[in-house]
């Protein structure tokens, strides 16, 4: 029986354990750089044990922000920064994962704590806020209040398709081994697959097939340039939960192309796609979704909504519901769950944490672990204090 503690193995990638950071944007970054808070926020969930370490959506161009702070990928400036990441989150036993984006006509709004209070998705950017023009499938706006996107032309989508291969040939130069395209949530390839924002007759509408059309270019695409040793991951909503939007059976078949395409993992969410959808929320409540595609598609998925409890992420996994658990709000309360989980779970000699925090977790009976080695440190020439206080060099 499969544990959430078992390793997984993808292409040239394995995973210490099916726990995954899901993305969680953070509206932190100044021109999408990459700065101290992302380097603390996701190292802490590497050090808590997380087995896969998930960017926010990253941007693949300036115009896909879905906020003036959001991370971004579009340069090759935004490298180095993404390099540190990357190097934290592996020194700490995780693989770090990048998820590339382009908001679409979701584009171009305030972070949500600036919006109106009880106000969940922030507001559309004013034209003397900065605000700049959005793209989608139809000159069709998200809601009330958002304006009406650019219907993108030809050229415009053979310009995507190449910002997200080269976003993706940067993030392999900065050491991600793990590369996920954001195609939920209403943003911009999820526009073009549900047939309630593409309204559009040419070969990117009408039909599912013409309707998925640019999704599966980006897949075919960024498979083809990053090496093959790569794990590529799409996630995908699985239902607008809205009459007249993208349903599971669409995402199905869509899943079903994409593994043709090359991709190996599909991280199964929900919703996003139109305003005040009608959502059973509860404890995992988008799991059927991702059972669903795994069985009917026989491709890997990551289930997502919900999972709080280490019993349930384990019952998800050994029921073979999903391949990976990823968490979100209830890894922002404690970057320590998955520690905590192996507790719980009897799966203490599965875990790992850094040597400095022996003494925290030792009396809970996480002594005989595989501890991740303490790096070495030099003191050549360091100020340090001896015995009588005296200050001298080393």
């Amino acid at each position: 029986m499969t544990s959430i503690f078992d390793t997984l193995a993808i292409r040239g990638v394995t995973l210490r354990n099916r726990i995954g950071v899901s993305p969680m944007c953070q509206y932190s970054a100044v021109d999408g750089f990459v700065n101290p808070w992302h380097l603390v926020h996701l190292g802490s969930r590497a050090v808590g044990g997380a087995g896969l370490v998930m960017t926010e959506s990253t941007a693949v161009v300036p115009e896909g922000r879905i906020t003036p702070s959001d991370l971004g990928i579009w340069s090759d400036d935004h490298i180095a920064g993404h390099r540190d990441l990357v190097a934290f989150i592996v020194s700490q036993g995780a693989v770090p994962g990048i998820q590339l984006a382009h908001a679409g006509r979701k584009a171009s709004r305030v972070p949500p704590w600036e919006s109106d209070p009880g106000q969940t998705q922030g507001r559309p950017l004013a034209a003397d806020e900065g605000g700049w023009t959005t793209e989608g499938a139809s000159p069709v706006p998200f809601d009330v209040g958002f304006s009406v996107p650019q219907a993108m032309d030809s050229s415009a989508i053979a310009a995507t398709v190449e910002a997200f291969v080269k976003a993706a040939q940067r993030a392999v130069n900065a050491g991600y081994p793990w590369i996920e395209v954001h195609a939920a949530h209403g943003y911009l390839l999820h526009s073009f697959q549900s047939a309630a924002s593409n309204h559009r007759n040419d070969e990117y509408g009408g039909s599912l097939e013409a309707r998925c059309r640019l999704t599966r270019e980006v897949a075919r695409a960024i498979r083809e340039a990053i090496p093959a040793e790569a794990v590529l991951a799409f996630r995908l909503s699985y239902t607008d939960w809205t009459e007249g939007g993208w349903t599971l059976e669409e995402s199905i078949e869509l899943a079903k192309w994409l593994k043709e395409d090359g991709v190996d993992l599909i991280d199964v969410s929900s919703g996003g796609g139109m305003p005040r959808p009608s959502i059973p929320v509860g404890p995992g409540y988008q799991v059927p979704g991702a059972a669903a595609i795994r069985g009917e598609a026989k491709v890997a998925v990551a289930a997502v909504g919900w999972i709080d409890d280490p019993e349930q992420a384990e019952s998800i996994v050994s029921a073979e519901k999903a391949d990976v658990v990823m968490l979100a709000r209830e890894l922002l309360r404690d970057p320590y769950w998955p520690l905590r989980a192996a507790l719980k779970l009897g799966k203490a000699e599965s875990s790992r944490m850094p040597v400095q925090y022996n003494s925290a977790w030792a009396h809970l009976g996480m002594f005989d672990f595989d501890p991740i080695a303490a790096p070495k440190i030099s003191h050549a020439g360091v100020p340090r204090v001896d015995a009588a206080r005296r200050v001298s060099l080393a």
